[in-house]
């Protein structure tokens, strides 16, 4: 579908303008370079919401040869895959409004763009997206292996940390786009930081109404790619396991 970018009112730019001031004054000292890097690259600005055709896609492709598309919500897992690994990012097109600024059941369009586009602009991790899309693509009718896929992306893509110069930062877009967890995910006494491992990853539940309780540390996005191999293989064993 189209972003209908006509269609947003003041009031939604104003949503944008709040939340994107709120973040930007606080993530220079917690997201990963290569994250505050993007946020220039795809040009995302305080005063109005990207215009996904006009401004944001034209510099992605130039640079990693990636797009965004727009989605009215939470699309199929397999359809997910499908655009991802045809390097297409889907990102909704509503956005909450005043009174959900700290909490929204899914994803917005300033989850999906604030949070996950600016590493679009980064070689290796998109190199890491497009592969793992199509390895799940492989295993997509099997319900096991779909469980497997969704933990490691949800410990990496969406609450994922990384060391960088011997300092935690964030690179996970659940993370960045949420006020209250950029800071408890790397500040609070109460969640476990551990180095990237891909058998922990696949044996950790996912919490989806509450602040995370592990963090996964990965050392570069080059070694989120080059995992991808062991993951396969883990990820067969287990359902031969399960069979």
């Amino acid at each position: 579908m189209n972003q209908s970018y006509e269609s947003y009112t003041p009031a939604d730019h104003q949503v944008w303008n709040l939340l994107f001031e709120r973040q930007i004054n606080k993530l220079p000292e917690l997201a990963s370079k290569a994250y505050l890097e993007g946020i220039s690259k795809a040009g995302f600005v305080a005063d109005h919401i990207p215009d996904f055709e006009q401004e944001l896609n034209p510099r992605l492709q130039a640079l990693t040869g990636w797009s965004v598309v727009g989605v009215e919500g939470l699309v199929p897992i397999k359809e997910f895959f499908e655009l991802l690994a045809e390097k297409k990012f889907p990102a909704s097109t509503w956005l909450r409004n005043l009174d959900q600024l700290d909490y929204l059941e899914e994803p917005d369009m300033f989850h999906d763009t604030f949070g996950h586009v600016p590493l679009l602009t980064n070689h290796a991790f998109c190199d890491f997206l497009a592969e793992f899309s199509k390895i799940s693509l492989k295993y997509i009718e099997d319900e096991s292996a779909i469980k497997m896929m969704q933990k490691l992306y949800w410990y990496t893509v969406e609450f994922g940390l990384v060391k960088e110069d011997n300092e935690l930062k964030i690179y996970g877009g659940g993370i960045l786009s949420s006020s209250g967890e950029s800071e408890y995910s790397l500040y609070s006494s109460v969640p476990a930081r551990v180095p990237y491992h891909i058998k922990e990853i696949i044996a950790t539940e996912i919490k989806i109404d509450e602040y995370q309780k592990k963090y996964f540390v990965i050392d570069s996005y080059e070694q989120l790619f080059h995992s991808l191999p062991e993951f396969e293989k883990v990820l067969e064993q287990q359902l031969l396991v399960c069979q």
